[in-house]
């Protein structure tokens, strides 16, 4: 299954600081690279000025989801927090040409 997750700035945020300036950026870059490159984010990144984050996972459940992103390091410090899990049908893929 599919997954749109949008991740939200948490209490621990910075706003005087820039995305890639917060606190241990390295660990949590690592970690989210490190679930792209198993396929869990199929995609992900900032939304517009960057207030908000979109992901899409593949993932067997929402729970699996919520697991597996509590283990960011951002998470676990409060810079980010899940703002919104939806199931997503995809019928539309350019990608699987």
């Amino acid at each position: 299954m599919y997954f749109c997750v949008r991740r939200v700035k948490g209490p621990a945020w910075d706003p005087s600081r820039p995305m890639r300036e917060q606190d241990n950026w390295t660990g949590h870059a690592d970690f989210m690279d490190g679930l792209a490159a198993e396929g869990f984010i199929v995609l992900g990144g900032p939304v517009g000025p960057g207030e908000e984050f979109l992901f899409v996972i593949y993932s067997e459940s929402e729970e699996t989801v919520r697991t597996r992103l509590a283990a960011d390091p951002w998470s676990e410090s409060g810079l980010l927090e899940i703002g919104r899990i939806e199931p997503w049908t995809i019928l539309l893929d350019s990608r699987a040409g």
